[in-house]
């Protein structure tokens, strides 16, 4: 019994070790980046209460498809919705607001338009100009074909109805 629950704690930790993950970098540094190499960039805007943030770090930032999609076509950034530290963007100082029992910080709440929802993938195209943001929790099968959507700029000629009805998964 106990070599059985090694070889599959090594199994498991071995996949682990394999897996790919998503190439995360703060805001700052993925505008930074985009100076030299433009790029558009996915903001996963997400909070450390939210179960729903926690289950697409374990299910749809996992999935080996999604993540060799968004670490090719986007630079990824984790944003903390309720960060006390200061983010500079545009030379302007976006601060913590307190507010009933945490707050926000006030980049994420201009992000999502003052609708503090949790998660929600915010896109911008290399020019740092917002396409979109998709509230909620996204299935890996959704975030394919939102990732595709904007990473292979579809969104420019095509409308996501039709996108959609024409999709052809790599899952």
């Amino acid at each position: 019994m106990k070599k059985i629950v090694t070889l599959l704690f090594i199994f498991f930790l071995t996949f682990q070790v394999n897996a790919q993950k998503v190439n995360w970098i703060s805001f700052e540094k993925a505008v930074e980046l985009n100076k030299t190499n433009p790029k558009p960039m996915l903001i996963s805007v997400y909070t450390d209460w939210c179960g729903y943030c926690k289950k697409m770090d374990r299910t749809t930032f996992k999935d080996s498809v999604i993540t060799a999609y968004i670490n090719k076509n986007f630079y990824t950034v984790k944003l903390n919705g309720e960060q006390k530290e200061d983010l500079v963007y545009n030379d302007y100082t976006f601060k913590f607001k307190a507010s009933g029992r945490t707050g926000y910080n006030e980049f994420a709440a201009a992000l999502l338009d003052g609708k503090l929802s949790y998660p929600t993938t915010v896109f911008m195209n290399e020019d740092l100009q917002l396409l979109d943001r998709v509230p909620g929790y996204l299935e890996t099968k959704i975030m394919e074909q939102v990732v595709t959507f904007f990473g292979s700029e579809k969104y420019k000629t095509e409308a996501w109805a039709d996108f959609v009805k024409n999709f052809k998964s790599n899952l």
